[in-house]
C-alpha cells in the first residue's frame, strides 16, 4: 500500500536540556520540513533514496525484507536507520514483511546541518506509515524529550512538557508583537544532541526547584508583552543555565558588543541561536561572518 506524508521541523525556546526532566517548554514547528513517499512494488526489497533541499540524493541504501539486512551501501547512517525500521516492526509485527517492498523517497526542504529536526520529522513519518506510536518510536532509539514529535505533528506553537514521562502538549498561538524584532542566526556548526543529552544528564541536575523555575521561565517567555520583557527573560533564561552547566553564555563567548540579547537554542554550542533586538540586527551578524538568518516570520 502507498503512502505519502510530511513532518514539521522545530524550534525549541525554552528549557533547552531541562525539558528532559519535566519543564515546561515552549516550541514552535517551521514550516521548513521532510517528507516521506513509499511506492509499494510487491517485493522482498527495500529502496531507499534521501534527497535534500536541492534535490540531490544525499544518502541511499537498500534492505532485504523482512530481516532488513543491508544489501547496499552498509554504513552508519544505513544502520541507524535499520535500528529505525526494525524497532518499528517491534511495534507493529505487520510493517514491512515478505512482499511489502518497495521505493521510499524522502525530502528536505531545509538543509540537514541546520539541526531543524531531520532525525525527528524521519521517526514521525516513519511513525506515521507504520501505524505505531512515533514517542514510542523516538525512544527506542534517541535519548530526546519527545518535543521535537510533537513539532513534526502540528502547524500551531506548542507548550510541552514530560508528566509520568508521558508527553503533555498545549497548542497555543504564540505570536508576540514584537516579532519583527527577532532572528535566527545559524552558528555555521552542528551539534550532536544525543552527546550534549549525555553531557547534561552527567551532571545530574535533577533539581525540583530548577524545573519549576525553567517551567515559570517559559510562561513569562510566552506571556512577554513587550520587546524589553523578552529580552529580561532571555538574560534570566541564558544565566541561569549557563551557571548550572558551567559554559559561558553564547552573547558573552561570541557577541558581546550585540546590542540586544542572544539565547542559546536546543543543545548549547551549535545550530541555531536566537537574536532579539534592533530591526538591523542580520547586518551586525552578516559582519561577524554568519550570513544563515532567518527572520522569524521566514522561519515560521
Amino acid at each position: 500500500m502507498d503512502y505519502s506524508g510530511t513532518s514539521y521541523g522545530k524550534v525549541l525556546l525554552t528549557s533547552e536540556y531541562f525539558v528532559l526532566k519535566g519543564s515546561l517548554a515552549l516550541a514552535i514547528p517551521t514550516k521548513y520540513s521532510q517528507s516521506l513517499e513509499f511506492k509499494f512494488m510487491h517485493s522482498n526489497n527495500l529502496i531507499w533514496e534521501a534527497y535534500n533541499e536541492k534535490e540531490e540524493v544525499w544518502f541511499n541504501t537498500e534492505f532485504e525484507l523482512p530481516s532488513l539486512k543491508i544489501n547496499e551501501n552498509d554504513n552508519e547512517k544505513s544502520r541507524v536507520l535499520q535500528s529505525i525500521l526494525l524497532s518499528a516492526q517491534k511495534l507493529n509485527s505487520k510493517f514491512l514483511n515478505h512482499s511489502q517492498g518497495g521505493k521510499v523517497k524522502t525530502k528536505l526542504t531545509f538543509p540537514k546541518n541546520w539541526g531543524l529536526g531531520s532525525s525527528s520529522t524521519l521517526i514521525n513519518n516513519i511513525s506515521n506509515w507504520a501505524n505505531i506510536n512515533p514517542y514510542e518510536l523516538l525512544w527506542s532509539n534517541f535519548k530526546g524529550s519527545g518535543y521535537d514529535i510533537a513539532c513534526a505533528k502540528t502547524k500551531n506553537s506548542i507548550l510541552y512538557q514530560l508528566k509520568n514521562n508521558k508527553p503533555v502538549v498545549k497548542e497555543v498561538n504564540f505570536k508576540p508583537v514584537f516579532l519583527k524584532n527577532l532572528f535566527f542566526i545559524y552558528l555555521n556548526k552542528k551539534q550532536n544532541s544525543n552527546k550534549q543529552i549525555e553531557f547534561f544528564n552527567k551532571k545530574k541536575l535533577e533539581n525540583s526547584t530548577l524545573i519549576h523555575t525553567f517551567s515559570q521561565l517559559t510562561i513569562e517567555f510566552f506571556e512577554s508583552k513587550t520587546l524589553i520583557d523578552f529580552q529580561n527573560c532571555i538574560k534570566k533564561h541564558e544565566n541561569l543555565l549557563s551557571s548550572h552547566l558551567n559554559t559561558k553564555p553564547v552573547k558573552e563567548k561570541l557577541f558581546k558588543d550585540y546590542k540586544g540579547e542572544i539565547k542559546s537554542l536546543g543543545a548549547w554550542g551549535g545550530d541555531f541561536v536566537l537574536a532579539a533586538g534592533p530591526i538591523n540586527t542580520p547586518e551586525y551578524f552578516s559582519r561577524k561572518g554568519f550570513n544563515t538568518i532567518i527572520r522569524y516570520n521566514e522561519m515560521f
